[in-house]
């Protein structure tokens, strides 16, 4: 069994019940850790649609949220997640601005992470997690059925 995210009548992706049901939770966290609506819209007969005005301001939001973190925990958590709705974004036509997000963080640092030695936050390397970010997408991107 599988389930569908659409665009219209296209199918951006076609995955198992068990990775959709988690994404979606995931969609749910991050709707409500960055205060916004992610465009994806609910399960219905197996499928979903996804409206592309309302996602791309969510994942511009994502990964400026990323970028914005030297957490290694959080990091970790919301690679998969971001990297994942990155291909859904790119399959939905979408286009990030990633010089701007690579440039430096739009806004403060948050959940930095603290190092055990100097006390002092771990800033993220300067457009490296971007460049880290992308190479994800594209690997997954060839790994998620359409």
């Amino acid at each position: 069994m599988s389930q569908y995210f659409d665009l219209g009548e296209e199918t951006l992706w076609n995955p198992s019940n068990g990775a959709s049901r988690l994404f979606q939770r995931q969609v749910e966290v991050f709707e409500s850790e960055l205060g916004l609506p992610s465009g994806i819209g609910p399960m219905v007969n197996d499928e979903c649609q996804i409206d592309p005005v309302v996602l791309e301001t969510f994942v511009d939001a994502l990964v400026a949220q990323h970028g914005r973190t030297s957490h290694a925990i959080m990091l970790a958590l919301s690679e998969g997640f971001t990297a994942t709705v990155l291909v859904l974004a790119e399959r939905a036509g979408i286009t990030i601005d990633w010089a701007r997000h690579g440039a430096a963080p739009d806004g403060p640092l948050e959940d930095v992470q603290v190092s055990a030695h100097t006390g002092m936050s771990t800033p993220a390397e300067d457009g490296a997690w971007g460049t880290a970010l992308r190479e994800r997408a594209r690997e997954l991107s060839r790994r998620m059925p359409r």
